[in-house]
C-alpha cells in the first residue's frame, strides 16, 4: 500500500511538470501565430507571382500563334506575287533584265530568311517584344521592296 501511495504523488508531479513546460504564454502564442501568418502571406505572394507569370506566358503563346499564322499568310502572299511576276515575264516573251532578276532573287532570299526566323523563334522563345519589333521591321522592308519593284522608273 505504501508503494501505491508513493506512485500517485510522483505521477501528479510528472503530469504537472509536463503541463507547466508545455504551456505557452499569450505573448508566445501571438508571436507563433504572427510567424504563421507571415509565412502564409509569403506563400500567397509567391503563388500570385507564379499565376501572373503563367498567365503572361499563356497570353504570349496565344499572341505568338496568331502572329505566326498572320506572318505565314503574308509570306505566302509575297511568294505568290513573285511567282506571278516570273510567270508574267516569261509569258510576255521579254527577257528579264539582269537587275530585275537580281531583285527578285534578293526578295526570295529575304522571304527565306523570314521563314527561318519564324521557325527559329518557334523552337526557342526568346524576347517576344524584340522579336516582334524586328520581324515587323523586316516585313515592312519586304513590302516596300515589292512596291519599289512594281514601280517603273524608266521614262
Amino acid at each position: 500500500m505504501k508503494k501505491s501511495l508513493l506512485i500517485i504523488p510522483c505521477l501528479i508531479t510528472i503530469i504537472a511538470g509536463f503541463l507547466i513546460v508545455s504551456c505557452q504564454s499569450p505573448n508566445q502564442k501571438v508571436e507563433k501565430a504572427e510567424d504563421k501568418v507571415e509565412a502564409a502571406n509569403l506563400e500567397l505572394k509567391k503563388a500570385e507571382m507564379q499565376a501572373a507569370e503563367n498567365a503572361r506566358i499563356a497570353a504570349n503563346n496565344a499572341e505568338w500563334q496568331t502572329y505566326k499564322n498572320e506572318s505565314q499568310l503574308k509570306i505566302a502572299e509575297n511568294e505568290e506575287t513573285i511567282a506571278k511576276l516570273k510567270a508574267k515575264m516569261k509569258s510576255t516573251g521579254k527577257k528579264m533584265d539582269a537587275k530585275l532578276q537580281k531583285t527578285i532573287d534578293e526578295l526570295e532570299l529575304k522571304i527565306a530568311n523570314l521563314k527561318s526566323k519564324i521557325e527559329s523563334y518557334d523552337k526557342n522563345h526568346s524576347d517576344w517584344e524584340a522579336f516582334k519589333r524586328e520581324f515587323n521591321h523586316d516585313m515592312e522592308e519586304l513590302g516596300q521592296a515589292f512596291k519599289d519593284l512594281t514601280v517603273n522608273n524608266k521614262k
